[in-house]
């Protein structure tokens, strides 16, 4: 097949399919000797780029939910790290499943588990639009969106790689870009609607919209399993014996404390500084756009420059970007500045893990590589919100002064891991 460390960015459900036969996916086009390097591989981009937004897009707006929750009483007794915690769910649940649904894609193929996706995060959505008690909301946007976004994620994540080799990072880069867009979308809508129609509505309209999206995507999704047959690898915990790799998924763990905290806090923190709810609300929509820029940006720079080598000067710039403007901004321009840089860049193990999973372990291990880093994951994205609320002190002068010290210092831990890694690694080379 041709391919190679430097070119090769799949994720879990790359090579998680062993039976050919068994879904609806294998009505994909006439399989040829060679990866088709486009054609209908554009429109798996588009599917892919649709599905990320209307998942990763959509829970990641969850913060202007969050703003709107702290600063009204809408479930009586609720307090600021249920609705973190609800907001973690979404993230945590989704990448916890990622081995049983890895299993059910592989047994029932690609679509199936991606209409069981949309099913739960379009029913989730809904559902929170008639939630009275606070623990209605934990199971409908917390965990109901959860779980939908990982069966529709886990199994549609891979395909664009089976379609590409000289333009792989090129096509997961665009598709990568595709959470900040739909990100945009819902962030800068979700306040209208819910000032102008209700919070019910809003729940209503953002559930059928995204399922609308979702559906026609994963119709028209196909993989080329009948030409690659990929080979199931299991889960190896031997990897963790080797010393690259615990410094690698230690970098994924610190990177995504700062991470949670800042796509999850920027919209609260900007009602914070006396900005109103209008302006503090766009924030989010801003930091998606910074996404959808970036996103791509990175890919290209990390096949040009090396992987590792831009992953940790992009963590490090995070970590100076939060010392640097987040803590002093006190204005909405500044805020919008520091939402548009982080947007871009506080991202980067999304854009990232899986060309670092094949360096740190090679090819054949990446599949379990890729199991062991969404693994090493699902504490700091369910909790990290909870610790960044729980630090914060509401009455103070700075109330959010604390989470961000937290937030700058995760990314220097970061920053230091995939330094010792880039030393590893370069004296691992002839």
């Amino acid at each position: 097949m041709g391919k190679d460390t430097e070119n090769y960015a799949p994720s879990p459900t790359d090579e998680v399919i062993v039976n050919p036969d068994s879904a609806l996916e294998d009505c994909s086009p006439e399989p040829t000797d060679t990866i088709p390097e486009g054609g209908y591989g554009w429109v798996i981009v588009a599917c892919v780029f649709a599905i990320n937004g209307f998942t990763w897009g959509v829970v990641a707006s969850y913060g202007v939910f969050l703003a709107y929750y702290l600063s009204h009483d809408v479930f009586h007794g609720a307090t600021a790290l249920d609705y973190a915690f609800i907001g973690g769910l979404n993230f945590g649940i989704s990448l916890f499943i990622a081995s049983p649904v890895t299993y059910l894609t592989r047994i029932l193929g690609t679509h199936i588990p991606m209409l069981i996706g949309i099913v739960l995060q379009t029913g989730g959505f809904i559902a929170a639009s008639f939630a009275k008690k606070i623990w209605h909301l934990y199971i409908s946007q917390g965990l109901l969106v959860g779980l939908g976004v990982g069966f529709i994620f886990i199994p549609s994540v891979g395909v664009t790689s089976q379609w590409f080799e000289k333009k792989r990072s090129l096509a997961n880069s665009i598709t990568s870009a595709g959470s900040g867009v739909g990100g945009i979308i819902v962030a800068f809508a979700t306040l209208p609607m819910i000032e102008n129609i209700s919070l019910g509505w809003a729940l209503r309209i953002i559930g059928i919209i995204s399922g609308t999206v979702n559906v026609i995507a994963t119709c028209l999704i196909r993989n080329r399993n009948k030409v690659i047959k990929p080979a199931m690898h299991p889960f190896d915990l031997k990897l963790l014996h080797q010393g690259n790799v615990i410094i690698l998924l230690s970098w994924a763990f610190f990177s995504m404390l700062g991470y949670i905290i800042i796509i999850y806090s920027l919209s609260d923190f900007a009602r914070s500084i006396g900005l109103p709810s209008s302006q503090a609300s766009m924030i989010t929509g801003f930091l998606n756009l910074g996404t959808a820029v970036g996103r791509p940006c990175i890919g290209v720079l990390s096949d040009r420059y090396g992987r590792i080598k831009v992953a940790g000067l992009t963590t490090f710039i995070c970590f100076l970007s939060i010392f640097m403007v987040w803590v002093p901004a006190n204005s909405y321009g500044i805020t919008v500045f520091f939402a548009l840089l982080s947007g871009a860049i506080v991202g980067v193990f999304w854009m990232t893990i899986s060309p670092l999973c094949a360096e740190v372990a090679g090819l054949t291990e990446l599949p379990s590589m890729l199991s062991l880093a969404w693994a090493s994951v699902v504490l700091p994205t369910t909790f990290a919100e909870v610790i960044g609320l729980k630090l914060r002190r509401p009455y103070a002068n700075r109330p959010y002064l604390y989470p961000q010290i937290f937030a700058g210092i995760s990314y220097l831990a970061a920053t230091a891991l995939m330094l010792a890694l880039w030393l590893r690694h370069r004296r691992r080379k002839p």
